[in-house]
């Protein structure tokens, strides 16, 4: 089971393929992923790397945290698992009469 890494700081020019290139430089990759702003599509600066192996996964934090990439020092962590959405309660679309 591979490890998802977190990747903050990033330049809003980075790419999820130049993520993919830097960490392989520390193991195989599954997948790269930049964050993006739903309504702009603009980057939110942060991304998450996938790796096959944990062991790949702590030389990428070992390698590459405090790195630089585009211009900009970039943090890599082990990503947290991510929180349920609370339920705002604004119900599932249908009549707006009460």
């Amino acid at each position: 089971m591979g490890k998802k890494l977190y990747v903050g700081n990033l330049s809003y020019d980075t790419t999820a393929a130049q993520l993919e290139t830097l960490f392989s430089q520390a193991g195989t990759v599954v997948e790269s992923t930049v964050i993006t702003d739903r309504d702009t599509g603009r980057s939110k600066g942060f991304g998450f790397v996938e790796m096959t192996e944990d062991s790949a996964a702590a030389a990428a934090i070992e390698q590459l945290n405090d790195t630089e990439l585009d211009g900009r020092s970039i943090k890599v962590a082990e990503a947290k698992p991510r929180r349920p959405r609370e339920d705002r309660g604004y119900g599932g679309g249908g009549s707006s009469r009460w």
